[in-house]
């Protein structure tokens, strides 16, 4: 339950004003992927994949792009990641598994951008490098938003058990 609640989240931060690159989606796919029996994880995968067109052609009425399906199997290889992360939230493991999902998603998504805005930045390796530079600005908050999210929401979880005084077996019930 608690899983949903998190995707809920992310996706209705995406529609209000936030700070840039400063949003739970990260931390939610790898919740959702920790929590979440494998057959399950199609479901966030469809309400971003939703939200981006909604975003994109309603929203903000932009021609839908091409990187949008490189943003798509980022949300699905970050679930994958997050079932890693089963039964095991050690605090350096969501450490590392949020500082993973930053840095691909700068990684492959400034690629996109470089590859099929070719306007932006010519098909360089100066191109690629300066489409790369351009994006330092938005990799710092997006580093931020996923440690601070991760943390929040693995802890919030963590929290519950506490508080409830709940076992091994009650705890997967409430997040799942």
């Amino acid at each position: 339950m608690l899983a949903y609640l998190f995707v809920i989240v992310a996706i209705a931060f995406r529609f209000i004003p936030h700070p840039l690159a400063f949003t739970p989606v990260a931390a939610a796919l790898l919740f959702f992927g920790a929590t979440q029996p494998r057959k399950r994880l199609w479901i966030p995968l469809v309400l971003f994949a939703a939200a981006d067109i909604i975003l994109t052609k309603f929203v903000y009425s932009y021609p839908f792009p091409y990187d949008t399906f490189i943003d798509w199997a980022w949300y699905a290889a970050i679930l994958l990641l997050g079932t890693q992360l089963a039964g095991r939230f050690r605090p350096g493991r969501i450490f590392g598994a949020s500082l993973a999902a930053s840095v691909s998603f700068f990684v492959v998504s400034n690629f996109g951008v470089w590859l099929f805005f070719r306007n932006m930045y010519p098909m360089t390796l100066s191109g690629l490098t300066a489409c790369y530079v351009a994006a330092i600005p938005f990799f710092r908050n997006e580093v931020v938003a996923d440690l601070v999210f991760s943390f929040a929401f693995f802890g919030t979880a963590l929290l519950l058990r506490t508080w409830s005084g709940t076992t091994e077996e009650t705890v997967k019930v409430i997040t799942r």
